[in-house]
């Protein structure tokens, strides 16, 4: 015997050759043995349960119904949330044939071939393709699509858990209206769960099971927003009950059978950048809390723990910086412990290591000196080395000025030598600009003392320049200007026999 029910064979759609499949499917008749999610799918909108932005009196659906016109859409949202659902009731209230199409186990003959099925159903009906996974679909795969779509052979109406905006080629996206579909709520998984126990033509209802709230709520709760999730586990939970003799589902039975909670999680998709996100930006808010939450979300959910590792190390530069330079020092520490242990030890050192960056002091002082840096050497010439801080390995490098006025800072008494070694064209350019956040306040202090002597080194070279004979200065800038260097004028880790006066221990 087969239920009345707006969705079909969904299984002979898949064959796409079955043509018995395809009436049924066409008719609304689902197999009494089908899945309880496909038993219980709604038949109209006043059974959508959920999405009430689309579905809700005012919605966008409502209206195209009423008015009997649909235009090609983009239905976008996680597992279990009613694309196909919504999909085939769109088509069934519009009067259109409906016809299935999966990206899945297609290509471009596959296209064609059910294109070319469109366009002799098209003579007697509307027609509303159908596309599921569509984001599996290549370039050139998606623009096959463009000409039916243009001469109104179908509309199109695609199902896709990715975000369009990377997924799907523009020349499609702009005939197409995106709808995005939330999670379903607690609450609503809760009412999806007791619909299914209390209808006795599609549902568990014939079985009189008896569930306690706890139990529903749990399937609500474990199943992520999918509701395609939530009846699955109640049915395999009612199975479970048949199969003891029993006639009632605890929370102890939903917790035996389910084990775990599922998270939702795509390495390669946007939840894993939407996951990354939240806990760099966690961090960033020094909420300790939830950069814990993301943390283990995502390491749950199957995430590599080393991907995440190399986030938090980069987010210690990034976002600590010199406010706190032993946040590089722990993360980096944490990496190499979860290395060393493996999981599920290692995740601790994880934690210790998030707790750490969240309550660490925050700058972006470094962050903003690379970019700086980054964009003057984007925007300028490549500007000339200067002179006195150019290696000087032979005699005649040191005829034409290579090193010349060079002064070696560690001999000097303010430990600095007044140099200029910023190109002449940037003299005056500041990339480093310490906040006033952790140690960045002592180590601004630091740098404007810094400035400020080598300002006065270099004020007092000068003066003693203009007063010191002209050929002497000459003589005195073009030698080593060590006495003690010898003849070969190397420093302390110069490369041996190059003579390279700028290349002392801290260059």
């Amino acid at each position: 015997m087969r239920n009345r029910s707006l969705f079909g064979d969904d299984e002979a759609d898949r064959r796409g050759g079955d043509r018995q499949g395809r009436a049924a499917a066409e008719s609304g008749w689902v197999r009494d043995e089908a899945p309880l999610a496909e038993r219980m799918r709604p038949r109209d909108l006043d059974e959508v349960i959920g999405q009430q932005a689309l579905v809700g009196p005012e919605g966008f659906l409502r209206r195209v119904v009423r008015q009997s016109r649909l235009p090609s859409l983009i239905l976008w949202g996680p597992p279990g949330t009613g694309k196909t659902t919504l999909a085939r009731i769109l088509a069934q209230e519009t009067e259109c044939h409906f016809l299935p199409f999966s990206a899945v186990v297609s290509g471009i003959k596959e296209i064609r071939d059910v294109m070319a099925q469109a366009e002799r159903l098209q003579r007697s009906r509307p027609v509303v393709l159908f596309v599921d996974e569509i984001h599996r679909f290549n370039r050139a795969q998606q623009d096959a699509f463009l000409p039916y779509v243009e001469r109104g052979v179908v509309t199109l109406v695609g199902a896709t858990t990715e975000n369009p905006s990377f997924e799907l080629n523009g020349a499609l996206l702009s005939r197409c209206r995106v709808l995005v579909l939330e999670p379903l709520a607690t609450d609503r998984l809760e009412e999806v769960v007791r619909r299914a126990l209390a209808d006795r033509e599609r549902g568990l209802g014939g079985r009189e099971l008896e569930v306690g709230d706890d139990a529903v709520a749990d399937l609500a709760q474990l199943s992520g927003g999918d509701a395609r999730r939530a009846l699955g586990m109640l049915e395999l939970a009612a199975d479970d009950a048949a199969a003891r003799g029993a006639r009632t589902i605890e929370r102890a039975d939903v917790r035996r059978i389910v084990q775990r909670k599922t998270l939702l999680y795509d390495k390669s998709g946007e939840e894993h950048f939407n996951l990354i996100s939240a806990l760099h930006k966690s961090l960033r808010e020094s909420d300790v809390d939830a950069s814990l939450y993301w943390l283990y979300r995502m390491i749950d959910a199957g995430e590599d723990p080393r991907y995440v590792a190399r986030r938090m190390l980069r987010f210690a530069s990034e976002d600590v910086g010199t406010a706190d330079p032993r946040a590089l020092e722990q993360t980096l520490a944490a990496w190499q412990a979860y290395e060393r242990v493996g999981p599920p030890e290692g995740h601790l050192f994880l934690a210790q290591a998030t707790v750490y960056l969240a309550l660490a002091p925050k700058s972006v002082a470094l962050y903003r000196a690379e970019k700086t840096v980054r964009q003057t050497l984007a925007e300028r010439p490549a500007d000339p080395v200067p002179l006195v801080i150019r290696n000087a390995a032979t005699g005649l490098m040191r005829d034409v000025g290579y090193g010349r006025d060079y002064v070696y800072a560690p001999d000097t008494e303010e430990g600095l030598a007044g140099l200029s070694c910023l190109p002449d064209a940037i003299a005056d350019q500041r990339f480093y600009r310490p906040g006033r956040s952790g140690e960045e306040v002592a180590l601004s202090s630091r740098l404007d003392a810094l400035r400020s002597r080598r300002s006065t080194v270099r004020e007092r070279r000068r003066s003693a320049d203009e007063q010191a004979d002209p050929a002497e200065a000459v003589g005195a800038g073009g030698g080593a200007a060590r006495a003690d260097d010898g003849a070969t004028g190397e420093e302390p880790g110069d490369e041996p026999g190059r003579g390279d006066q700028g290349a002392g221990p801290s260059s």
